[in-house]
C-alpha cells in the first residue's frame, strides 16, 4: 500500500484545478494515510512480538489453573490487540471537499460547516513517530482528534473551515 494517494502530477493538477475560476473544490480529495510509515511498522512489530511472548509463555500458561471467565478476558484482549494493531496499520484520512474522514475502530467524520473550533497538534522533529493531529470542536458539542500522516490533509481542511467562517467583503459603493 502506498503512502501517497496521488502522485506529484495530480496533485498539481488538482490543485490548478482548485484554482481555476468556478472550480468546484467540493469534487477535491486530498488523502493520506492517517498514522506515518515508522509509527505502523512499530505496530505491526508490538503485535507480532505481543504474540510470540504468548506462544513463548504458553508452557507456564498452561500449567496454570484458568477459569472459563479468564480464558474469555484472555481471548477478547487479543482481539482487541489484534484489531487496534489492524487499524493503525490501514486507517485513513481523507478531506472529500469540505468533509473530513477518518477510518478508524469506528469511522470519524465532520464537515467544514459543523466546526466551532480547530487546533492542529503537530510536532515536526516527532512527525515519523506521532502523526500530525487536529482537534476539531463542533458547534453544538462534541470533541474529535483526525489523526494524518501528510499534515497537508488536516491543514487543507483547516482552510475549508476558514473559508466558511470568513465573511466575504461588503460590495464597494
Amino acid at each position: 500500500m502506498s503512502d501517497q494517494a496521488h502522485g506529484p502530477a495530480e496533485e498539481r493538477q488538482q490543485q490548478d484545478d482548485d484554482r481555476s475560476p468556478g472550480g468546484d473544490t467540493a469534487r477535491a480529495i486530498i488523502e493520506s494515510p492517517a498514522f506515518p510509515p515508522l509509527l505502523r511498522t512499530l505496530a505491526v512489530v508490538l503485535v507480532i512480538d505481543l504474540f510470540a511472548f504468548g506462544i513463548w509463555s504458553l508452557p507456564s500458561l498452561r500449567s496454570a489453573d484458568w477459569s472459563t471467565s479468564a480464558l474469555v478476558v484472555m481471548g477478547i484482549a487479543a482481539l482487541c490487540v489484534v484489531w487496534v494493531g489492524y487499524w493503525i496499520v490501514y486507517s485513513r484520512t481523507r478531506l472529500e471537499g469540505d468533509v473530513l474522514v477518518q477510518t478508524w475502530l469506528w469511522d470519524k467524520r465532520v464537515s467544514a460547516q459543523d466546526v466551532a473550533q480547530l487546533k492542529l497538534v503537530h510536532i515536526r522533529m516527532l512527525e515519523r513517530v506521532i502523526a500530525p493531529r487536529l482537534l476539531v470542536r463542533r458547534r453544538f458539542g462534541g470533541m474529535t482528534w483526525f489523526h494524518s500522516a501528510d499534515a497537508a490533509v488536516l491543514v487543507a481542511f483547516g482552510e475549508q473551515v476558514a473559508k466558511r467562517t470568513i465573511s466575504p467583503a461588503p460590495p464597494q459603493a
